[in-house]
């Protein structure tokens, strides 16, 4: 892959080496905006990232190091037990009295970061539990802040489930966007993708789905498909990414670290 990829293109291309059956890449995660293979990639790479075989830009963009070029694949399979280890001395190092049990999952320690920050799920509860009159507005208000112009509210009954629609302008060219709203928990499948691009025709080249869910691997697809209109889908987690950068009822608070520097004094 050149060295490098996104949490997709990372994601596709497991599931390509390792032929995972359709059925199994459909497997929902517990917090419902995600699949379990998915989930279960976020924290090898993490594993990954400790031992430094991998890195990550702030844009989601991860990269193999000379580090991680040079390990074997018996190296690899040690990964998890390095990590342990690297836990444990720095528990030591701390001077923590308490002794680092085996575990297996490194969730289930507060000393590793994990792949996927808590305050997500608490913010899709919130999502979830608004009228679907207010998560309409809330898409509407997402699509303005990303610099879409006539953002209007249809939400029609009959209407072939279109809730919106609004204008993308890039430089000299403008884009009518129709949108649709999902306050799902569970998955969207293929078949919503297609009575959505049936809607569209006609009517805009563009469309978008938002879904407080998760989109099943056949809907990507769908969303994709040569010689169709594509469609932009914004899952559960990506809908989350896209508050907390727009900061619409996500805050994000930097914590003050004092540092004390005895050389300082030293030289007076």
């Amino acid at each position: 892959m050149g060295g490098s990829g996104t949490n997709e293109e990372l994601l596709n291309k497991i599931i390509e080496i390792e032929q995972i059956a359709p059925a199994v890449q459909a497997i929902e995660h517990s917090d419902h905006r995600q699949s379990r293979l998915n989930y279960n990639l976020a924290w090898a790479k993490t594993y990954l990232k400790k031992v430094g075989a991998i890195d990550n830009s702030r844009r989601g963009v991860w990269s193999i190091t000379k580090d991680g070029e040079a390990l074997s694949e018996p190296e690899i399979s040690l990964v998890p037990a390095r990590v342990r280890k690297q836990i444990a001395e720095d528990r030591l190092s701390r001077g923590a009295a308490d002794r680092v049990e085996d575990v297996g999952d490194l969730a289930s320690t507060q000393d590793v970061e994990a792949p996927e920050p808590r305050w997500k799920d608490r913010l899709l509860e919130v999502l979830r539990r608004l009228q679907p009159s207010a998560f309409e507005r809330l898409a509407q208000r997402i699509l303005r802040e990303a610099g879409f112009i006539k953002v209007e509210v249809t939400g029609r009954s009959g209407d072939g489930g279109i809730d919106g629609i609004g204008v993308l302008r890039v430089n000299l060219l403008s884009f009518h966007v129709l949108f649709q709203c999902k306050r799902y928990q569970s998955t969207v499948g293929a078949g919503v993708i297609r009575d959505f691009r049936g809607a569209m025709v006609g009517r805009s080249d563009k469309g978008v789905i938002i879904t407080t869910g998760t989109f099943t691997p056949d809907a990507k697809r769908e969303a994709t498909r040569d010689g169709a209109p594509a469609i932009d889908l914004i899952d559960g987690d990506l809908l989350c990414d896209l508050l907390k950068d727009l900061r619409l009822g996500v805050r994000t608070e930097m914590v003050e670290q004092v540092t004390v520097e005895p050389g300082w004094f030293s030289d007076l």
